[in-house]
């Protein structure tokens, strides 16, 4: 076999695992949005009742926190939050850090970190007093901050196999990038800056790092309108107007590259310009999701406890 088709056959591969892990990662959120709306949907007219007609509902015994349902519920729920664990270990353990593609554990880190708040609510049939209430925020500050770390996560360049690309190697990818760009360029005339306005590196270093932060989400909400508009002035109205005011792409495949191209450039563009500050918020952040982590195994350790030895009946 030539080295162009070993090459060749490589990436078909990823290509391939990556096809697999978006339609297994798609099941995984559909399967959590079906269970979240089946619970939904049969306890509601039990959980919109007030605290003093509950007991009076025909599915209180079920759905309490301590009923046939609301005690399974609440196992899951923490069943759920301690295979979330599974992902900080993986650097710890050997063998596990072998198993799959990191960045495919944290996709689903994320879906059961997303899931188990809305099941222990179930659980707890939306009262959060005392030790299971501490436990409860303790845990959706866990979820809420998780969804920053995986915001940061993503502006950190890295290769196929989550592994951080060094500054030579982003640079590398960048210097190609921009050459195909300048190609996209000579044919529709728009760049990369047409899509995002960027600081320069010198204004990122003197901006604190909670305004970094909101700078780069801010930048990437923004995306979407500056490529509407984008395909609005290249496209003309007509295709816009078609393509959902030009939210969705066009039929035209070469415009689309080219937005596509300048995207993906001006993207990386902006993980260079604020990598410094990424990695000093990504550390801070670490310092504020793992006590959340800690506290919540811990409380709800407790709470387990308490519930099966003294026999608390709610």
């Amino acid at each position: 076999m030539s080295a162009s088709a070993s090459v060749r056959s490589a990436v078909l591969a990823r290509e391939d695992a990556e096809r697999g892990h978006r339609t297994r990662l798609f099941l995984a959120w559909m399967l959590a949005l079906a269970v979240v709306l089946v619970i939904a949907g049969y306890g509601y007219d039990y959980y919109s009742l007030s605290a003093a007609q509950r007991p009076f509902s025909p599915k209180h015994d079920l759905l309490r926190p301590s009923g046939t349902i609301g005690i399974r519920l609440g196992m899951l729920g923490v069943l759920m939050f301690f295979l979330i664990y599974l992902y900080p270990l993986r650097k710890k353990w050997g063998w596990l850090g072998r198993q799959g593609n990191s960045r495919h554990w944290l996709d689903f880190h994320i879906v059961l970190g997303t899931t188990a708040p809305i099941i222990i609510a179930f659980h707890s049939s939306f009262k959060f007093g005392n030790i299971a209430g501490m436990a409860f925020w303790s845990m959706l500050m866990v979820t809420l901050s998780g969804f920053v770390g995986r915001y940061l996560y993503s502006q950190i360049p890295r290769n196929l196999s989550a592994a951080e690309l060094s500054m030579k190697e982003i640079q590398e990818k960048e210097a190609a990038l921009k050459k195909e760009l300048a190609e996209q360029r000579a044919t529709f005339g728009f760049a990369a800056d047409a899509l995002y306005q960027l600081p320069s590196a010198a204004e990122v270093a003197k901006t604190p790092a909670v305004i970094s932060l909101i700078s780069m989400v801010f930048i990437d909400f923004k995306r979407p309108f500056r490529t509407s508009l984008v395909r609005l002035q290249q496209a003309g109205f007509g295709a816009w107007f078609f393509s959902f005011f030009g939210l969705l792409p066009t039929r035209d495949h070469r415009l689309e590259r080219a937005i596509k191209v300048a995207k993906t450039e001006a993207k990386l563009s902006k993980s260079i310009a604020f990598l410094s500050r990424t990695h000093r918020i990504f550390q801070l952040w670490h310092v504020v999701h793992r006590p959340f982590s800690y506290a919540f195994a811990i409380l709800a350790i407790v709470h387990i406890a308490l519930a099966l030895f003294m026999g608390y009946r709610i």
